[in-house]
This record gives C-alpha cells, structure tokens and sequence, in this order.
C-alpha cells in the first residue's frame, strides 16, 4: 500500500505546482494593464517554472526498496540492469519556482489621456501577452486534471486491492 501512497504524494505535488502556476497566470491577467500596484511599483510579471524537488525523493526510495527485494528473488529479474541505472530511473517530487520579470521588460501604449501618461503620451505597461496566458491557463488545467486522474487511478487500484 505505501506505493500507492507514494503515487498519491507525487500527483499531489503536481497538483500544488500547478496550482501556483495558474495563480501567478491569473495574476498576470488581472494585471495586464495596471501601471503600477498599490505599493506604487511597476507590476512585473510572474513566471512559475518546475524542476525536481531533490529534498523529497520518496518514490524513488519506495521504487529501490522494492526492487532490492525483487532482485534477491531471482537474479534474473533485474539482469542487466546496474544498480547506477537503476538510480537514475528514480522519480521524485515536483516543485514550483516563481520569478518575476525585470523592470526593463514592459511595453509601451500611446494613451495621452492616461494619467500615467509621459509628457510624449506614452504609458509603461506590462509585457503581459493575454492570449499567451490564456493558454498557460489551459495547459495548467490540463495538467491539474491530469493529476487528479492519476490519484482516482491510485485510489481505484487501493480500492480493487482491498477486494482480493
């Protein structure tokens, strides 16, 4: 049963990463045309980038454990497989990092009857491509129920293991 539960900790990781994706997304609509917040800064956009999460590599260790006891079975089950290889099949855990873009990354729009407006009538906006968000959006929300379905899978091989 922990690999079930281990199947469940890695989709629930993914769906955190996805969560705060879609946040800073939503974000970044919301502020596609804001010139500055109520701090008084230029808003800057926010950017959500996965990588592994090397503190939380519970799969893998799951994943070793159970292949240290298929090998003492038999020695032919895992035959050409080196233990090297082996570690660097492991899966771990995903984790979200958010960046902000820089101050020099906006846009300018000619708005002279913007009050933000320059002496020339331009106004400083965020470099924020809605469209591109948009699909952000939807990619995020794929990848969310795309997650949640792995988890009902896991729930559903529990479920069916308690049957037999």
């Amino acid at each position: 049963m922990s690999d079930i539960f281990s199947s469940f900790k890695v989709s629930s990781s993914g769906l955190s990463a996805q969560r705060r994706r879609m946040d800073a997304v939503a974000s970044n609509i919301a502020n596609s045309e804001t010139t500055h917040g109520p701090d008084g800064t230029f808003y800057k956009r926010k950017r959500v980038y996965f990588a592994e999460d090397l503190k939380q590599k519970e799969f893998f260790d799951e994943f070793r454990q159970a292949s240290v006891k298929l090998a003492r079975t038999n020695a032919h089950h895992l035959a050409g497989i080196s233990a090297a290889k082996r570690e660097e099949a492991g899966i771990s855990m995903v984790k979200a990092n958010e960046q902000l873009d820089t101050e020099d990354n906006f846009k300018l729009v000619f708005d002279p009857t913007h009050p933000d407006a320059d002496e020339k009538g331009y106004v400083k906006l965020p470099d924020i491509n809605v469209i591109g968000e948009m699909v952000d959006l939807m990619v995020s929300s794929r990848a969310y129920e795309a997650n949640i379905v792995a988890i009902d899978a896991s729930k559903n091989m529990a479920m069916k293991a308690l049957d037999i």
